[in-house]
């Protein structure tokens, strides 16, 4: 499969934005998708994940309750809604398909083999 990562912008701090990651060529709804962040200068981070059952991993604790993960199989294609954006949620947003997950390496960026090319998201203060 292969992976096409788009949504992202300028947004104003406080604003919504909602990434969106297409998958072709594959079977889509065996594989866990999952979302990495990687700020300037930062490593890269887990930002959370849906397995193919449909269950969510939650990322780190500064997106919980801001960030939600979705998938629509019939599309093959992954969503990441995200509201209250700050500044310090700037980064380049990578999609990434893992075929076999185990559920304890969800937020290890080694267990997915396909990433898509990464979409810019600026927050403005």
């Amino acid at each position: 499969v292969q992976l096409q990562a788009s949504g992202g912008g300028l947004v104003q701090a406080g604003g919504s934005l909602t990434l969106s990651c297409v998958g072709s060529g594959g079977t889509f709804r065996r594989y866990t998708m999952a979302w990495f962040r990687q700020a300037p200068g930062k490593e890269r981070e887990f930002v959370g994940a849906i397995r193919w059952n449909g269950n969510i991993v939650a990322g780190a604790d500064s997106g919980k309750g801001r960030f939600t993960i979705s998938r629509n199989n019939d599309k093959n294609t992954v969503y990441l809604r995200m509201a209250s954006l700050s500044p310090e949620d700037t980064a380049v947003y990578h999609c990434a398909a893992g075929g076999t997950v185990i559920l304890s390496a969800t937020s290890d960026a080694a267990s997915y083999a396909i990433w898509g090319q990464g979409t810019l998201v600026t927050v403005s203060s």
